[in-house]
């Protein structure tokens, strides 16, 4: 239980630290003028929402992540999660600081692909765990259309 712990700490510090960076590197993204100038999909939630969404997915994230490395730990599970964060936090930088909404776009559409190859890949071995992702999952499906909703109407 102790290594469980450990893991869990340090999935949350990562995570977490992920978000900082990312909200730090945005650079006032959703106040901009450009931003607030874009024609944004009429399901775009209340900016309120954004931080309970990621707040409660990185818990989630990080639960499911302890169980996974403690189970059996090996470096393709490492290096896809490392990949994840760096997908995870350069989407900011892209979309609301760089302004490249189509490369925006295809970060947002690998990223939506890993976290669902990590749901398939370790469903089996993980099995009632795997759904901590679902919130994950949800939420970049739901991100992915507004970013494609703004490539497509902007």
């Amino acid at each position: 239980m102790k290594g469980n712990i450990k893991y869990l700490i340090l999935f949350l510090a990562i995570n977490f630290g992920g978000l900082g960076l990312g909200s730090w590197l945005m650079n006032n993204g959703p106040q901009s003028f450009w931003y607030v100038g874009l024609e944004k999909a009429p399901w775009t939630p209340p900016g309120w929402v954004f931080g309970v969404a990621w707040t409660s997915i990185m818990i989630c994230f990080s639960i499911y992540l302890m169980y996974l490395f403690t189970k059996k730990y090996t470096d393709k599970k490492l290096s896809l999660f490392i990949i994840q964060v760096v997908f995870n936090v350069s989407w900011n930088y892209i979309f609301f600081n760089q302004q490249q909404v189509l490369l925006a776009l295809i970060v947002i559409t690998l990223l939506t692909a890993l976290i669902f190859y990590f749901f398939l890949t370790y469903l089996k071995e993980h099995k009632k765990v795997s759904y901590l992702l679902l919130p994950y999952m949800i939420w970049l499906c739901i991100a992915t259309s507004l970013n494609l909703y703004i490539f497509i109407h902007n």
